[in-house]
């Protein structure tokens, strides 16, 4: 797919990892949702589908890809050909679901991934990777070498148990100091603060980082129906609750500085490439 060449970058580019302790809190749905707001904020923004192995984004957006980046990692195609337009005028960055190939990235496979994804510099405003849920090494992976990580969670008991687990390996293991927070599906206000609350009383007793809450997105039937349509609430139901509360979370992304002001899209993938070499070497 051609991409825009035509503009400098208005802001410095965004590259913020999408991740969750465990799987069902809605993690896609807030990627995709966020990535269209975004985009409706005239930003240039592409999701990676990084949840390899079991991916979905493009279900949730009814695409219908013939490429994926399971052409790409196996040398069948270059990532710019397996770039698709989605809804809201997105770039999707596609995976493949039902490859046991894709749940473990080899060193070779990773710095091919460098490699092709680094010829988008230049290209985008914002760069969302929807990670896959849980800790393994492949998550782990993606969600520290971005510069910002925008971690999902509900106020069920396992999820906020999961979502410490995620954040204390991502502190320990790779440095991460500061995490944003979103609660999703939450009955009220007052429920995802205390959600958010309690994961940032045990993150403050036990590990030196710092949480930023980012809100919350209300349980809405809108969002049930919008999965049903294979859409993006923002834009089947752009007056619902949940609506709102995603264009709210992207004036708040927008409004924030970013990270790593002179960082952007080449910090990121040097961070993969070190990554990937220093588990060559091992």
């Amino acid at each position: 797919m051609a991409m825009d060449q035509g503009r400098r970058d208005p802001l410095p580019l965004r590259v913020i990892a999408v991740a969750s302790g465990k799987g069902g809190v809605g993690k896609t749905s807030v990627t995709a949702n966020v990535a269209v707001a975004l985009a409706g904020r005239g930003l240039r923004t592409c999701v990676l589908d990084a949840d390899l192995g079991l991916a979905n984004l493009d279900v949730l957006l009814g695409l219908t890809p013939r490429r994926s980046l399971l052409h790409v990692l196996r040398g069948e195609a270059r990532l710019p050909e397996v770039l698709v337009r989605g809804p809201g005028g997105i770039l999707v960055a596609p995976a493949a679901s039902g490859f046991a190939e894709l749940t473990a990235l080899t060193p070779e496979q990773r710095l091919a991934l460098v490699g092709e994804v680094d010829g988008l510099d230049g290209q985008l405003d914002v760069l969302l990777i929807d990670v896959g849920a849980g800790v393994s090494e492949t998550v782990l992976w993606f969600t520290a070498a971005a510069a910002e990580t925008l971690v999902v969670l509900t106020p069920e008991p396992t999820s906020l148990t999961d979502a410490y687990a995620l954040v204390k390996l991502l502190a320990r293991r790779h440095g991460r100091q500061d995490f944003l927070v979103l609660v999703n599906m939450a009955a009220t206000a007052r429920e995802a603060q205390r959600t958010f609350r309690a994961l940032a009383g045990v993150t403050e007793r036990f590990l030196q980082v710092r949480l930023d809450y980012q809100g919350f997105v209300p349980w809405d039937d809108a969002m049930v129906r919008a999965v049903r349509l294979q859409q993006p609430v923002v834009l089947s139901a752009p007056g619902a609750p949940a609506s709102q509360a995603f264009e709210r979370l992207a004036d708040t992304l927008v409004a924030r500085p970013a990270s790593l002001p002179s960082g952007g899209m080449q910090f990121f993938f040097q961070r993969l490439l070190d990554d990937a070499q220093a588990v060559g070497r091992v």
